[in-house]
């Protein structure tokens, strides 16, 4: 295939990933938007009046972005790893590979689908949270950067589990057992300051630490970890993922017997 046609089929799959969560939206898109204000109004006013300030803003404004990037983590990862498994199940991936496209261009269509879903639900959340509290975005370039390669990141998540789950029970294991804790636990709803040494250090390991205080970092200035050590972190773990699945693809793990 030429450059152009393999354009043209990337762009057919991103178009098919898109027009699949549109069509199906009140369960796509509107869930999260609906979850998320519940945790504005529990979270946000009736505890976090309580709390008063945290990190030097009130702590309405201090959680915002933390549920913005949940978010957009969620979405992100749930839309491939459902969207690839159901095509591994109908056996319509295997058509794929003996086209013409390249692996390459299959693997990129999922993921920048997946990444479009999450970015859209992550701007419904923004849109949202402006009727709990006022957000001014201090660093716009590093905003944008934190939420692609997040989104991406964990598209290719979703897109490594679902080339390895063989029923639909596999691709709920890691996101109720792996990801969700380690969402919660990732300084969404507190400050690393707040932990002894011991649980800050632990902490730490945790990758989605350091999406959720990039991310905090752009739009509101603050992190309790080094953000460029975190945009290296993020960019690193993405470059892995996007060779580890492109392998996996490469090779039929999964959907070749």
């Amino acid at each position: 295939m030429t450059l152009h046609q393999q354009w043209v089929a990337f762009l057919t799959i991103v178009t098919k990933e898109v027009r699949r969560f549109l069509r199906i939206w009140p369960q796509t898109l509107l869930p999260p938007a609906i979850t998320m204000t519940l945790y504005f109004v529990i979270f946000g006013n009736l505890v976090g009046s309580r709390i008063g300030e945290m990190g030097g803003f009130d702590y309405m404004q201090y959680i915002v972005p933390g549920l913005i990037m949940m978010s957009v983590i969620q979405n992100s990862y749930g839309n491939v790893v459902s969207s690839f498994f159901s095509t591994k199940f109908q056996h319509s991936i295997e058509e794929m590979l003996v086209s013409p496209m390249s692996p390459f261009v299959i693997l990129s269509g999922f993921v920048v689908g997946g990444m479009v879903r999450g970015i859209m639900v992550g701007g419904i959340v923004t849109t949202v949270s402006l009727f709990f509290t006022d957000l001014d975005v201090q660093h716009a370039w590093i905003t944008l950067l934190v939420v692609a390669m997040t989104s991406a990141l964990f598209a290719l998540g979703g897109f490594i589990n679902a080339i390895f789950a063989n029923n639909f029970d596999d691709i709920s294991i890691i996101p109720n057992f792996i990801l969700t804790p380690l969402t919660y636990l990732g300084g969404v709803f507190y400050s690393l300051d707040l932990l002894s040494e011991f649980w800050r250090t632990v902490t730490l390991v945790n990758p989605i630490v350091y999406m959720v205080n990039a991310f905090r970092y752009g739009v509101l200035g603050v992190s309790d970890v080094n953000v460029y050590a975190s945009l290296g972190a993020i960019f690193a773990f993405t470059v892995v993922f996007f060779l580890l699945a492109l392998w996996l693809l490469r090779r039929g793990t999964g959907i070749r017997g």
